[in-house]
């Protein structure tokens, strides 16, 4: 399962109104090997489902995500910050043993 924090519902129902994307898009997250920390997050939107998508629905947001991610993801919550040191969506992923420092990387 992959959950949606109050915060980065509110922001990306944001921005899905303000691209004028089309009715039924989700967010489609996943992992794809890189970055410095060995595995890369990943994320768009989208609207064609692929075979072997998972999808999970939180708080009125569908995510979609390709079932070898998900190995990488299950548990994770995707949240929104916008602080000083830096604000956009993030993972909070409880299968991650390690970080980079910007967060856009992790492993397992």
């Amino acid at each position: 399962m992959i959950t949606v924090s109050e915060n980065a519902k509110e922001y990306i129902a944001r921005l899905l109104a303000d691209e004028h994307k089309e009715p039924g898009t989700f967010v489609r997250v996943g992992i794809k090997a890189g970055g410095c920390s060995g595995l890369e997050y990943q994320m768009d939107f989208d609207t064609q489902s692929k075979s072997g998508d998972q999808v999970f629905e939180d708080k009125g947001i569908k995510v979609v995500v390709d079932m070898k991610s998900l190995l990488y993801l299950y548990g994770t919550e995707l949240d929104y910050t916008g602080g000083l040191d830096g604000k956009g969506l993030f993972f909070n992923n409880p299968n991650a043993t390690r970080t980079c420092g910007c967060g856009e990387s992790f492993a397992v």
